[in-house]
């Protein structure tokens, strides 16, 4: 009998086995397996918050396959991820398979490789229940709130709402900025900048600083011209030269947070995006000549702590690379924030010797740049600091005080790491061979008028970094929080800005009226804080649930009944589209299933028409007629607008229930059998292409087909969704394929 490893995921499951090896199967859950159902609270708030739990529908294949394997090993291990996450799903399963949580069969991995899978096995513990409680307080809070709240802001303002408890927060700290940003009043500033000629063809700026030793800001034209008259005919003068060294230290290695607004800012990638490559870095690469292999330690963490071993290894690599000159004398050790839960150490490359341009061929484009930036950030934290020679000059005209600095490159340090940019080069190193007493040659005046500017919108890394600074949400949290936010229409995006829309903006304000501990930043801080009390064992998960259930009863309850009356009209609702029934105009409405038309008269009038959105305009559903018999009854059908994209259904619906697929047809022709290939839609609203004989011909393909033929076999070409563009021929005896973006 064997080993059983239960990890989350499949590719997870694939690089333990590597370190592993016989002894042992290794097995993933797919995630979580058991949930609060969706319909329903399923919390009995009268019995102490008890949670009515239920396997996840489709995880039942899974659950019979791990209770086989279970049935048929000598000992299990719950291998689930390092956080409160990972915790939660290991109890979950130790409860459907029947093991005692109280026994030592939990094990846990920081990084996945041979040393840290190995360390993990030597030290199976306990379920740590402070954890699953932790988990399951905010997945409890976060269900109240959800349940009892989403019904109120959605007859308030328009069906089918949900609101939640961060997300709500995020929201406000949204919609506050844009109303600073629309509040703002710009005010008017000058600058004054002088330019002198200087040997040999060079020159110096300088700015204005003030007068008669003092700083003074420039606030108008009538102070900037008293100025320029003043200067008329001025002798400028070298006042004084300092020059100095200052050094620059490298940034610590990367947290979650720091990690997503990094690679938003340098990569353009979202925080979902970003979380989901890193996942994959940790889980394991197929590496040429390594195999599966982690190359990232765990990704959610808060910490900037790291081990011993790795600061000793990269140390040594620093060294055999470019010097002893490039170590510090004593290693770097950074201090992590105050919040910080401090479970698992900075995200850093398991490995430092994996240099990024080693593997580049193993990994994806994006895999490659996010590693990359782990990896930099990660050496360069541990490298010397950068040194600049320093000048700044003063430069004295009659009563006025001009300043000018500038920089050279002493010592690069960890900026050796860097390609060339601005900030490794030289400035103003003329500076350098000015002398004191020295007169210089004007050569121009600049005045220039500006206005300050309003504060910048959010971007998703600017969101995190406010998120974090304030307390609100977790490592694990912000990616699902921004991902929500969107997906609900709450706020949307310009390029990589973010802009509370206007169902956003009303949903904040009614929360504010009406919840305002809900949507406030400070009390949404304290409630992590609590939670953070439960995981450290120092507070009851219940006493917390219950302490914000009981004035949360009370405020929805007056909420209620302060708001009979109230309904809240959204100008990007209302639409030009007249009811047929009684004339009044439609307007937009939402349910479960997608946005419809009702009738503004509703109640005495209960019309509704599906609708389509096409480049944002609203438009009816056309009922355009088919030449497709109806499989029922005969008749033309006509063709309609599903949750899963268009279909055909009988004019004579609901007396007559007959509805077909639209096969849309494409070019090329199916690989298997030579028949037309057709583009359908599957049930997760992804496009794929399959054979028009279906069934008796099962193909399928994620591909796009194209109107080329293969050189080879004359069959179909395909094209990939890369960014090379690769058209490749799906014929397993042909293996044709070229990329179009060289």
């Amino acid at each position: 009998m064997s080993n059983l490893v239960i990890v989350e995921s499949p590719a997870k499951a694939k690089t333990i086995k590597k370190y592993l090896g016989k002894g042992y199967q290794i097995l993933a859950s797919v995630g979580h397996v058991r949930d609060l159902p969706a319909k329903g609270l399923s919390v009995n708030t009268r019995k102490n918050f008890e949670p009515k739990y239920e396997i996840i529908e489709g995880k039942e294949k899974v659950i019979k396959e791990l209770e086989n394997a279970c049935r048929k090993s000598k000992k299990v291990y719950l291998a689930t991820d390092p956080d409160r996450e990972g915790e939660a799903i290991s109890w979950h399963l130790a409860y459907i398979l029947n093991l005692d949580p109280s026994k030592k069969n939990r094990v846990t991995f920081n990084e996945i490789t041979k040393n840290g899978v190995e360390l993990g096995m030597k030290k199976p513990r306990k379920i740590d229940m402070d954890l699953v409680n932790a988990q399951q307080a905010r997945r409890i809070l976060d269900r109240l709130v959800g349940y009892k709240l989403s019904p109120f802001v959605s007859r308030k303002i328009r069906g089918g709402l949900s609101a939640g408890r961060v997300q709500s927060v995020a929201v406000r700290i949204i919609v506050e900025r844009e109303a600073e940003i629309e509040n703002f009043v710009p005010e008017e500033y000058w600058t004054l900048d002088a330019i002198f000629n200087f040997k040999k063809n060079q020159k110096i700026e300088a700015s204005f600083y003030g007068q008669g030793g003092k700083k003074l800001p420039l606030k108008d034209k009538e102070q900037v011209d008293s100025i320029l008259s003043l200067l008329n005919d001025a002798v400028y003068k070298v006042k004084s030269v300092r020059k100095s060294t200052r050094k620059k230290s490298p940034s610590p290695p990367f947290t979650t947070s720091t990690m997503q607004q990094e690679a938003s800012k340098n990569l353009g990638f979202t925080s979902k995006m970003t979380m989901q490559i890193a996942q994959n870095l940790y889980e394991g690469i197929e590496l040429k000549d390594a195999g599966l292999t982690g190359l990232i330690t765990y990704m959610r963490t808060d910490s900037l702590r790291i081990s011993e071993n790795a600061i000793s290894s990269a140390r040594d690599y620093v060294k055999e690379t470019f010097g002893e000159e490039y170590l510090p004398e004593k290693s770097r050790h950074y201090k992590s924030r105050a919040s910080a839960q401090d479970g698992h150490e900075a995200i850093r490359p398991t490995n430092v010797y994996l240099d990024p341009e080693s593997i580049k061929s193993s990994l994806k484009d994006e895999q490659y740049k996010l590693y990359k930036l782990i990896w930099q950030r990660f050496l360069k934290s541990q490298m010397a600091d950068c040194v600049h020679n320093t000048a700044s000059v003063n430069i004295e005209a009659k009563d006025c005080l001009f300043k000018s600095s500038g920089y050279t490159i002493k010592f690069r340090g960890f900026t050796i790491l860097n390609k060339e940019t601005k900030e490794d080069q030289a400035k103003n190193e003329v500076l350098f061979s000015i002398k004191t007493g020295e007169i210089l040659n004007l050569k121009e005046l600049l005045p220039a008028q500006h206005f300050t500017e309003p504060p910048p919108r959010y971007t998703e890394a600017s969101l995190i970094k406010a998120l974090e600074e304030n307390g609100i949400g977790r490592p694990s949290t912000y990616a699902a929080t921004i991902s929500t936010i969107l997906a609900r229409e709450y706020v949307g995006k310009d390029g990589k800005n973010l802009f509370p829309t206007e169902l956003g903006v009303a949903v904040v304000n009614l929360m504010k009226r009406c919840f305002p501990n809900i949507v406030d930043v400070k009390f949404t801080a304290e409630m992590e804080s609590n939670l953070d009390l439960v995981e450290a064992g120092k507070k009851q998960w219940t006493d917390l649930l219950k302490n914000f259930y009981d004035e949360f009863k009370v405020t929805l309850k007056e909420a209620v009944e302060n708001t009979k009356d109230l309904k809240i009209s959204l100008k990007s609702d209302v639409t030009d589209i007249k009811c047929n029934k009684c004339g009044k105009p439609m307007v937009v409405k939402s349910n479960k299933y997608g946005k419809f038309l009702g009738c503004s008269g509703y109640p005495d009038c209960k019309n509704i028409k599906r609708i389509i959105i096409e480049g944002g305009v609203i438009k009816p559903e056309t009922g355009e007629m088919s030449d497709t018999p109806c499989p029922n009854c005969g008749k033309n059908m006509v063709v309609k607008f599903g949750r899963y994209g268009k279909f055909l259904s009988c004019p004579d619906y609901p007396e007559c229930k007959g509805t077909a697929r639209i096969k849309e047809k494409i070019p090329g022709n199916c690989p298997k059998c030579g028949k037309e290939l057709v583009k359908r839609l599957s049930k997760r609203k992804r496009y794929f292409y399959g054979c028009s004989a279906y069934p008796k011909c099962d193909f399928l393909s994620w591909d796009e087909p194209t109107a080329e033929k293969c050189p080879n076999c004359n069959n179909t070409l395909f094209k990939k969704k890369d960014k090379k563009g690769t058209i490749y021929c799906q014929n397993e005896d042909c293996g044709y394929k070229k990329e179009k973006n060289i």
